[in-house]
């Protein structure tokens, strides 16, 4: 296990090999940030959105929480949200789930208690809405891997009854929604779904509030 020690001692040693690397990266830094994509994903240690997709830093926008939810009462969320589409006017927003997800897991079983538990409601609303589909898998592993990929496409959807997504589609702004899942098997991400302003339009995507 690495000591807190290691990850100060960690952080020198790569701030000294990207000044050597690149003399000027860090002036450029503080210049200021212009990512094109925001990134919502889980919070599992073992899920590195910058790493997995060789993102550089000020190339990505990020908000991480327990199995990836877009929930309208994440104050945290709807403002990292506001914040990528009209300041820094992101072109995608990507919804990364991933294979072998322990809230998934949880709110296919049921059992937690607390703050997780309430949290969890979404995962656990759409466990119900497919739960024929569900049941008809073989194993457990099948149906926590099937609702990993049903809860990112709700999520996407969530996303786009947003008010600010629903801004940016209404006034042309360029925006497109992924939905996404990584598969910690073999390190490769699998594209679900995806939405822009026509697809909202066809699939008529009402608001959150009426939704």
């Amino acid at each position: 296990m690495r000591q807190y020690k290691q990850l100060l001692l960690a952080n020198k040693a790569w701030a000294s090999e990207m000044v050597e690397e690149h003399p000027e990266f860090f002036s450029r830094q503080v210049v200021g940030q212009k990512p094109d994509f925001l990134w919502i994903g889980c919070s599992d240690s073992r899920v590195s959105p910058e790493q997995m997709t060789m993102t550089q830093p000020g190339g990505m926008f990020m908000h991480r929480n327990i199995a990836n939810l877009v929930d309208e009462n994440d104050l945290n969320l709807m403002s990292v949200i506001q914040y990528a589409v009209t300041v820094l006017r992101v072109s995608h927003i990507i919804v990364c789930g991933h294979y072998g997800c322990g809230g998934v897991t949880a709110a296919l079983n049921g059992g937690t208690e607390g703050p997780v538990h309430e949290w969890l409601a979404s995962p656990r609303a759409t466990r119900d809405r497919h739960s024929g589909e569900i049941a008809c898998l073989d194993d457990q592993t099948s149906k926590i891997n099937r609702l990993v990929e049903l809860n990112v496409i709700d999520q996407l959807e969530r996303l786009a009854r947003t008010e600010t997504v629903r801004d940016a589609f209404a006034t042309g702004q360029p925006l497109t929604l992924h939905g996404w899942v990584y598969d910690l098997s073999d390190g490769l991400i699998r594209t679900l779904a995806e939405i822009d302003a026509k697809t909202a339009s066809k699939t008529g995507l009402q608001p959150l509030e009426a939704a």
